[in-house]
């Protein structure tokens, strides 16, 4: 037998609403997620959180031919200033190179850079292997079991702390975020892109999905 068409119509018409309430569930959900994680990356991005701790460690960031980019320059500016504030006795540099660097690492370059402004090669631990912020952190969770760290302040970019935060956590790691100043200014949209990265990489990382592509798509976009 075969079925009236009226009756096709109406099974594909109902069809159609329930993946239409579906997909409208979707987006509330997918909305309101967005909202708290952009909501948690701008609280942890306004406050410094900074105190008496073991250690602090520096993020790495690009550098060029050997010196410290804009970013990083920042960042360890900023430990250099928590150390002097006998913060921590010890800071950690993180980040390793690429076939591009000439050899050169961030967290070597980051060493030098604390050596030139005052901090002796004893109080100074460089990690020169890690090439993305979930290898810093877990070679951060290894330099912490290995000379005893209880205590870090981790130093980056603002929108970056959250995700850091969330990733030492699950590392077994007890952190303090101190966000590195602002470079001048930065336009709406590219603050925008740097919190859309971040959304998309803790989102990720909940779901346990590779985004290697965003970070490669987004390097070198300026953040202030």
């Amino acid at each position: 037998m075969i079925a009236p068409q009226s009756n096709l119509r109406s099974g594909s018409t109902t069809r159609g609403l329930l993946l239409r309430r579906l997909f409208a569930l979707f987006l509330i959900i997918a909305t309101a997620w967005c909202i708290w994680v952009y909501v948690q990356i701008d609280n942890v991005a306004s406050q410094d959180n900074a105190q008496p701790a073991d250690a602090i460690a520096v993020f790495g960031a690009a550098e060029y031919s050997g010196h410290p980019s804009p970013v990083l320059h920042a960042r360890l500016d900023h430990a250099v200033e928590l150390y002097r504030k006998q913060i921590a006795p010890l800071v950690i540099t993180l980040g390793g190179g690429t076939d591009k660097d000439s050899g050169n690492t961030e967290g070597g370059v980051g060493r030098d850079y604390l050596l030139a402004n005052g901090i002796p090669f004893a109080n100074i631990i460089a990690e020169t292997r890690s090439i993305d912020t979930e290898q810093q952190v877990h070679r951060l969770a290894a330099i912490a079991r290995e000379n005893n760290l209880h205590h870090i302040v981790v130093v980056s970019d603002g929108t970056h702390l959250f995700r850091i935060r969330k990733l030492c956590e699950d590392a077994g790691l007890d952190v303090y975020t101190s966000p590195r100043p602002s470079l001048g200014h930065i336009s709406n949209y590219d603050l925008f892109m740097r919190y859309v990265h971040e959304i998309i990489s803790y989102t990720a990382l909940r779901l346990n999905v590779n985004v290697g592509f965003l970070h490669s798509w987004l390097e070198g976009k300026p953040e202030v």
